[in-house]
């Protein structure tokens, strides 16, 4: 028996969390020996070389002007913006907290749904989404002992990919999958590029550092081929809550590679933003079931296929 379109997308978004955590730990491994835009410009290139010649060999390439489609831009523009904001945090960070602050994203995505494309969210999830935005606070603690301001660009890192979900949802269909990640590593990298000087400047590789940020750019091609088609192929609510599976390959990673326990405020944010982004579901799930069956097939539904 077939799965429905939101499993197939639940589980789409499940693998691409694995792939993006597993990035993640080789990304925080190599800001040890290199700034990060260098590790943006290495990583991006590898990553344009991988979906750039699986894009040309499935015949993705054949309408280049296509990268310049407004919701294609927007896409790129969110991306570049969390993509810095997210590696000089997790730079300055253990990787489970940024990780943490990051699982507000989900809400901010239904938040965004609700705002941009007038999809119904009742007060219940509302507040819930109000509750998860307080858990993030416990988690950045700001004016508090342990504050520190790479939290914000994390919490930074949530809004711009908040953008970038919105937009993939309305990419037209037409637009292939790898043509918008091949136009998504090709920003990445030239982003990498621009800001190698400001950041430090170059530094001398050595093959097994080569050898981690190529495997982390088919990390990151795997995670932006399945993240795209979860996003595309069922509702948004639905899918967007499994990106919490992200959070405990994070803690797990950053216990056994770097030593780090999560503290109390930590844990108890992260704790209240899943709860919070649970019940969300939950109340999704319900309001669903009260919809006739052609409203919940409706226009945030997006065909299946690409």
């Amino acid at each position: 028996m077939p799965l429905s379109p939101n499993l197939r997308g639940a589980l789409f978004m499940v693998v691409a969390m694995i792939g993006f955590t597993l990035n993640d730990a080789i990304t925080k491994v190599s800001s040890e020996t290199m700034n990060m835009a260098q590790v943006m410009l290495i990583r991006g290139a590898f990553s344009l070389l991988f979906v750039g010649l699986l894009a040309w060999q499935r015949g993705a390439l054949a309408n280049l002007s296509s990268m310049l489609q407004p919701m294609v831009a927007v896409r790129v523009a969110g991306e570049a913006g969390a993509t810095v904001a997210f590696l000089v945090a997790l730079a300055h960070l253990p990787i489970a907290n940024v990780s943490a602050v990051l699982q507000a994203l989900p809400l901010a995505v239904t938040m965004g749904a609700a705002l941009v494309f007038n999809e119904g969210v009742g007060w219940r999830r509302w507040l819930a989404i109000a509750v998860g935005f307080a858990g993030v606070l416990i988690i950045v603690r700001p004016g508090f002992e342990g504050f520190s301001l790479y939290s914000l660009l994390a919490l930074a890192s949530v809004a711009c990919c908040a953008v970038r979900d919105l937009a993939t949802k309305r990419i037209p269909q037409a637009i292939p999958t790898l043509l918008v990640s091949t136009a998504t590593a090709l920003a990445m990298t030239v982003l990498g590029a621009a800001l190698l000087s400001p950041m430090g400047g170059w530094t001398p590789m050595t093959a097994e550092s080569t050898a981690l940020l190529a495997l982390a750019a088919v990390l990151v091609v795997i995670g932006y081929q399945f993240i795209i088609m979860a996003m595309r192929v069922g509702d948004i609510s639905f899918i967007a809550p499994f990106r919490y599976t992200a959070l405990l390959w994070s803690i797990l990673l950053g216990l056994v590679i770097f030593g780090d326990v999560p503290d109390l405020p930590m844990t108890v944010g992260a704790t209240i933003i899943v709860g919070s982004g649970l019940y969300a579901l939950y109340r999704e799930r319900v309001v669903g079931r009260q919809k006739p069956a052609a409203e919940n097939a409706g226009p945030d539904m997006a065909p299946d296929g690409i």
